[in-house]
């Protein structure tokens, strides 16, 4: 480009060569993108060929998907992301914004092939809660297999804790995806029943097609139903109780996603045979603010906020047990642990930031600090390994 220093654009000049508008360019003014580089009499703004090379860069991002406080913070205001970097980093973010359109248009095209009845604005709110709640529930999952790789898988884990014999017959709340039964498909006992429960418009659509693919190769006498029906409605427990009592009710990573959870523990010690077992997960405090606080108090750094949380989240465990003594006569609890590798301090900062999103301050003030002691421990022994502990209550009556 051909540069002549002594040449001034107004606004309207200048967006006019980069195709933009000039309410873009006040904006960017605004947000500290694209300052003048002076003044006319009449207190215009005025800019240079210099001023258009970044209008150009700006637009150029912003159409690749980066917001105006990416461009700001990382592009144009210092250089603190060279633009291999930045690229990689927008890669990943659209690919997982890529994903998360994929999921909608999958519920969507799973909520119009419904045939059961006539659909209303209430499914389409239904489906949208249901997105919502299974795009972080998968967020949660990959990010654990990222960084879970070299253990155990996750569900066989749960699968193992579980006491399932062959004839059981099992009612599983709020299946979904339902990997408890997809990674341990070969290894479910002869004769078991499982009865599945779960609303459309969630994962437990994809369960419903796999379910049609797989039914002639489970083990022996195995049988899998899946019943689309609102556990928070009566009618449901009536279809449920019928003439049936279950050897086993599973109600994993269901109780934050109910209004009322102890009606769904109610209605399931009702329906639980004499000798049968309640598994079910609940809140328990995070071994995350325990690494977290020791990480602190290693630094030096005191953070009453996490010990308030930490007691918040014991009392939080303490009630749900107490609300689970009420409906059973034994109530134990089985600890699964998994083991969190890291090899890289950013990604566990990012980790950090985000499981303690309502401590962004604090984790930003103590950011450099977190992160040299990240890199020096890794440095060490190659990798920082966090143990992190899920608590599943057996209940029976």
């Amino acid at each position: 480009m051909n540069k002549n220093t002594d040449k001034k654009m107004t606004s309207g000049e200048i967006a006019k060569k980069a195709g933009v508008s000039q309410k873009a360019v006040r904006l960017y003014d605004e947000k500290g993108l694209l300052k003048p580089t002076g003044y006319s009499e009449g207190n215009y703004r005025l800019y240079d060929e210099g001023s258009l090379e970044i209008l150009e860069k700006i637009v150029a991002l912003k159409n690749i998907g980066f917001s105006l406080e990416e461009i700001r913070d990382n592009l144009v205001a210092g250089d603190a992301v060279n633009v291999e970097e930045a690229l990689r980093i927008q890669l990943k973010n659209m690919e997982e914004k890529r994903y998360q359109i994929d999921k909608v248009c999958a519920a969507i095209q799973r909520t119009l092939e419904r045939k059961d009845k006539e659909l209303d604005w209430d499914d389409v709110a239904d489906m949208v809660q249901n997105i919502t709640l299974d795009q972080r529930a998968d967020e949660r999952h990959w990010d654990a297999l990222k960084h879970t790789a070299k253990e155990q898988d996750w569900y066989e884990k749960i699968f193992e804790s579980l006491p399932i014999k062959a004839g059981d017959r099992i009612l599983d709340l709020g299946c979904g995806y339902a990997k408890l039964w997809r990674n341990n498909r070969d290894r479910i006992p002869e004769n078991a029943k499982i009865y599945g429960y779960d609303v459309h418009g969630s994962w437990a659509d994809d369960f419903e097609k796999y379910l049609e693919e797989n039914k002639n190769s489970l083990p022996a006498g195995v049988e899998i139903k899946l019943e689309f029906s609102d556990l928070e409605k009566e009618e449901t427990w009536e279809k449920i109780a019928g003439d049936k009592e279950y050897s086993m009710i599973i109600a994993h990573y269901l109780q934050y996603m109910l209004e009322d959870p102890e009606a769904m523990v109610q209605h399931s010690s009702e329906v639980l045979s004499k000798d049968g077992v309640f598994s079910i997960n609940g809140p328990c405090v995070s071994k995350w603010y325990l690494f977290l606080r020791d990480v602190l108090g290693k630094l030096g750094i005191k953070a009453d906020v996490i010990e308030e949380k930490i007691a918040q989240q014991t009392e939080a465990r303490n009630t749900f047990e107490e609300m689970l003594w009420r409906h059973f006569d034994r109530v134990e609890y089985v600890t699964l642990t998994n083991r969190w590798h890291y090899e890289d301090a950013d990604e566990l900062l990012q980790k950090l930031s985000e499981t303690f999103a309502d401590q962004e301050k604090l984790i930003n003030a103590k950011q450099s600090k977190l992160k040299a002691y990240f890199e020096e421990r890794i440095k060490e022994n190659g990798e920082i390994v966090i143990d992190i502990d899920s608590f599943f209550w057996h209940c029976s009556k």
